[in-house]
């Protein structure tokens, strides 16, 4: 089964559904710079495709800097031993020398074998050989990472698929806390499901702050907002006090702060050209952010016409040159000054 999904979610979730049914491709290619989707369909298959008392006999698990492509044949090649089918996992597979070499056996896999080659943080070429025979006659599964804009969206259809809800200040308190790292997400997201009270299926704020133990009001998120309604004696005291945590990073905030600033000035180039945009052009505008905060976004505008947002823009880039080292000035300090700077605009 070729992979056809536009979404690798959607494909893992059909592929992980199969095999709940008993049914497995002859060949896995499980690959990507993003680990969580490769690793999640490896770990379904190896806790599903083999019965756990015959996996001494059926089950083999290699690793790409031990082994070899004849030494991946031979164990593909071997027949079942009472059970209808063999395992054969290779992780680190991108170690492999010469792996293309495995082509020959993946245009023409054993019916009885399920073969899964799992790279780590990387790709196949697919002007190979090997990937043609696997998509071709299995299933492959490319995982790149998300954009920034597309987390909370990635958030809400997480749990979603798990019954809950999640309201959408709650995704982005919680996406600017993980960032695009969807393992970590996961794991936060488990360990949200687990601390909400019996019958509960909405996921607010407060559940976010309790439970992972974020705090909305000294937060990117929360500075966003302020920088949008000009709120000025807020804003410099969250700035003061998220500047002064142990784990705040000068870079990682100016990044965030980039990314609305862009918003802004991507819907600020709309109003210009429509000052009544349609639904469709808002949306396209304010990518990735839910209808829910359209409205921060009409304040912003107000406050940060497109010369003034280009200028915070050319801010932030400055200091993230400062917050790398370009300057003796403490990284609080920094922040601070940047924060006022941009409300003075």
């Amino acid at each position: 089964m070729a992979k056809t999904s536009p979404k690798t979610g959607e494909l893992c979730s059909q592929l992980i559904s199969r095999m709940r049914q008993g049914q497995f491709e002859r060949c896995y290619l499980l690959m990507g710079e993003e680990s969580y989707y490769p690793t999640l369909v490896c770990n379904e298959i190896i806790s599903r495709c083999i019965a756990e008392e015959d996996r001494d006999f059926n089950q083999s698990i290699l690793y790409g800097s031990e082994t070899t492509v004849d030494s991946i044949i031979s164990e593909a090649m071997r027949f079942p031993m009472m059970s209808p089918r063999q395992l054969v996992v290779v992780r680190d597979a991108q170690a492999v020398q010469n792996l293309d070499k495995l082509s020959s056996y993946c245009a023409s896999p054993l019916d009885t074998t399920v073969l899964v080659l799992l790279f780590r943080s990387s790709k196949l070429d697919k002007r190979t050989a090997l990937y043609k025979a696997i998509s071709a006659n299995g299933a492959v599964v490319e995982s790149n990472p998300l954009r920034d804009y597309e987390i909370p969206s990635w958030i809400s259809e997480h749990f979603s698929s798990r019954g809950l809800d999640i309201d959408p200040a709650a995704a982005q308190l919680l996406g600017e806390f993980c960032g695009t790292d969807l393992s970590t997400l996961s794991e936060q997201a488990e360990k949200l499901a687990k601390g909400l009270d019996d019958g509960k299926k909405s996921i607010s704020i407060s559940d976010i702050e309790q439970n992972i133990g974020i705090s909305r009001e000294y937060s990117v998120f929360e500075l966003n907002r302020l920088l949008n309604s000009k709120d000025r004696v807020k804003a410099l005291r969250t700035a003061s006090i998220m500047g002064s945590g142990a784990r705040f990073s000068l870079p990682t905030a100016t990044a965030m702060l980039y990314s609305n600033f862009n918003k802004v000035l991507r819907y600020a180039i709309v109003l210009e050209k429509n000052p009544r945009p349609s639904p469709e052009q808002k949306a396209k505008a304010l990518q990735g952010v839910n209808p829910y905060f359209w409205k921060d976004y009409d304040v912003a505008v107000r406050n940060y016409p497109k010369v003034k947002c280009m200028q915070a823009i050319s801010l932030l880039c400055e200091y993230d040159y400062l917050g790398k080292g370009g300057s003796p000035v403490t990284q609080n300090e920094l922040f601070t000054e940047l924060i006022s700077k941009i409300l003075n605009l």
